[in-house]
């Protein structure tokens, strides 16, 4: 997957650089994430970073933030930009920092993106503080395992192949003109519980964001969402 990443990396700041393209991010998972953070304390990790537009969100807010991504170009956009964020090209399974460097590390949509996913977490939790935090997102796992068949409000949603087993879940999108194949892995709930598990993280809060009425009234296609996550946020904090 790291391959597949830098090989969509101009196309992915194409897309995530043109205002409105990706409405879901903005009006939904954005203001989830935001409402599980800790306030700022230390330095922040933006796990799997992409092209730095949480990190320079988070900087913002008055967060002390260094990126880290394993696809060169995604590193370089980060840094590049005009509002640059310090950026790392590292592993996420292999993260080249000190034990407990961070107060909270911050994984948005990225930890299906890894192939190494379990040691990663497990790099999180030797990289965190004592009380510090992983807050992080992904595509909801039963929206990953399945799809609707249509966009209409009442499509039925049907589970592809198994929930429980991990698969490739990869698909391409077109919006406005940018193409652009998203790179990722399906696994199941469980899979994620247990690599915090055995990272010793403790799950404090869980939520699975849908769209708001105002959203769906003027996007009638995403009340489908409404029925269906599309994505889990949560937060876990090192005993």
């Amino acid at each position: 997957m790291r391959d597949g990443w830098e090989s969509e990396a101009s196309n992915w700041a194409k897309f995530t650089r043109t205002p409105g393209h990706d409405s879901t991010h903005e009006e939904v998972n954005l203001p989830a994430l935001l409402s599980l953070l800790p306030p700022p304390d230390g330095v922040t990790l933006d796990l799997g970073c992409g092209e730095g537009r949480l990190a320079r969100v988070l900087r913002s807010l008055g967060y002390q933030v260094a990126g880290l991504d394993a696809a060169p170009t995604l590193v370089r956009l980060t840094a590049s930009h005009e509002n640059p964020v310090p950026a790392v090209l590292a592993d996420a399974a292999a993260l080249p920092f000190r034990d407990e460097a961070f107060g909270l590390v911050v994984a948005y949509m990225s930890l299906h993106d890894m192939d190494a996913m379990p040691q990663a977490v497990a790099e999180v939790g030797r990289v965190l503080s004592r009380g510090g935090r992983l807050c992080a997102a992904i595509p909801h796992p039963v929206n990953s395992a399945g799809s609707f068949p249509a966009h209409d409000e009442d499509a039925p949603f049907t589970i592809e192949g198994s929930y429980l087993d991990q698969a490739p879940a990869d698909w391409v999108a077109d919006w406005g003109g940018i193409t652009m194949t998203f790179h990722s892995e399906h696994r199941p709930l469980e899979a994620y519980s247990q690599a915090l598990e055995a990272a010793g993280l403790l799950i404090e809060a869980i939520r699975e964001p849908r769209p708001s009425e105002e959203r769906v009234t003027r996007r009638p296609s995403q009340r489908r969402w409404q029925r269906i996550p599309m994505a889990l946020h949560l937060r876990a904090v090192k005993g």
